[in-house]
């Protein structure tokens, strides 16, 4: 029996995708042609819609953060788009169904292979496009804040990086199971959006001491689960405004990972420091985020209690203005690629 049930349609043997010749600059990205991704038993072949554009890619393509083994080296970690191959063992889909998935990479190309477990209906309400916004953001935000940190309805929460994707997932998804939230953003637009999006105090990291608004809403009690994304001189702060038992998680660096922080707090308070990254996570894991997302998360979509936030959509040969727009930070939301 073969491994794969191609679409009735003769699918095409090569395919435009974004290659990046060395590390470097967003200009090292050029549009080039190879042959369509081999998938396996367990994966879809998706004809690719649209792709979300996301820090981890950044990373990739400046030569810091290289793929798994056996992932794509093609930049792109979530995609949107219609099934047009099956594993012989794939029985959640079938061909022509239209999805959004979590990919180990490959999504900047107009096919891409993912593995099935990874993959969810769109989301009843959500545009392709919207779709396509979803999957890191939203498998990121549960895993970190809701499995790992366990945040409960009535506990404080902060998120730095507030208008980024990854913050206003955070913000959205915090708020509608009950906590109360805190974040931080670089200026008055940003302030303003993430409070429309359920934000209960905001602080321009820029003109405020974030670490003494915290102190004196709470009483210095602190909040319980901090989701950071820029470490640096955060770190010691956060530890201060941490709650105790509190819970914190790291996702990035934009500031560095190497300071010199005073741990004290953290044993007074018998507080907790984790991290990870999502894309080395084993496949298992990814699909039991999946499955809890399709639980917990999609009917809060389709009720519009949460949504993707998209800012701006490129073509897929303007991604090199997508690279330079996601690095800027001017960005509020997703920013995006139009592929097929």
């Amino acid at each position: 029996m073969s491994a794969i049930e191609l679409t009735p349609n003769n699918l095409p043997v090569t395919m435009r995708y974004v290659a990046a010749d060395a590390p470097g600059g967003a200009e090292v990205m050029r549009i080039a042609t190879g042959v369509l991704p081999q998938f396996g038993t367990t994966d879809v072949l998706i004809k690719v819609a649209y792709a979300g554009v996301n820090r981890p890619d950044i990373a990739q393509r400046s030569g810091n953060y290289a793929p798994p083994p056996n992932a794509s080296p093609v930049m792109g970690l979530e995609v949107s788009g219609e099934v047009v191959g099956l594993g012989v063992d794939v029985s959640a889909f079938k061909l022509g169904d239209q999805i959004c998935a979590l990919t180990p990479g490959g999504g900047y190309a107009e096919y891409c292979a993912a593995p099935a477990a990874h993959c969810l209906p769109i989301p009843a309400g959500l545009s392709m496009l919207e779709a396509a916004g979803v999957p890191e953001n939203f498998f990121t935000v549960w895993v970190n804040v809701f499995e790992t940190c366990k945040l409960k309805s009535g506990e404080r929460f902060l998120v730095h990086g507030g208008s980024s994707g990854i913050g206003l997932t955070a913000i959205q998804l915090a708020k509608a199971f009950g906590a109360e939230v805190f974040t931080t953003v670089g200026n008055d637009e940003k302030a303003a959006f993430c409070k429309s999006v359920g934000a209960d105090h905001v602080f321009n990291y820029k003109t405020q001491d974030w670490m003494a608004e915290i102190a004196a809403i709470t009483g210095k009690q602190g909040v319980n689960v901090i989701l950071d994304m820029v470490g640096g001189s955060y770190i010691e702060k956060n530890l201060r405004s941490l709650a105790m038992e509190g819970r914190y998680c790291f996702i990035a660096f934009l500031e560095g990972g190497k300071v010199e922080v005073d741990f004290r707090p953290l044993m007074m308070k018998r507080q907790t420091i984790t991290g990870s990254t999502l894309r080395a996570r084993p496949d298992a894991q990814k699909a039991a985020i999946a499955v809890a997302l399709k639980e917990k998360v999609w009917p809060l979509i389709a009720a519009k209690t949460v949504k993707p936030i998209i800012n701006k959509v490129f073509e897929l040969a303007d991604v090199v203005s997508a690279h330079q727009l996601m690095e800027s930070s001017a960005h509020i939301g997703k920013v995006m690629l139009k592929v097929g």
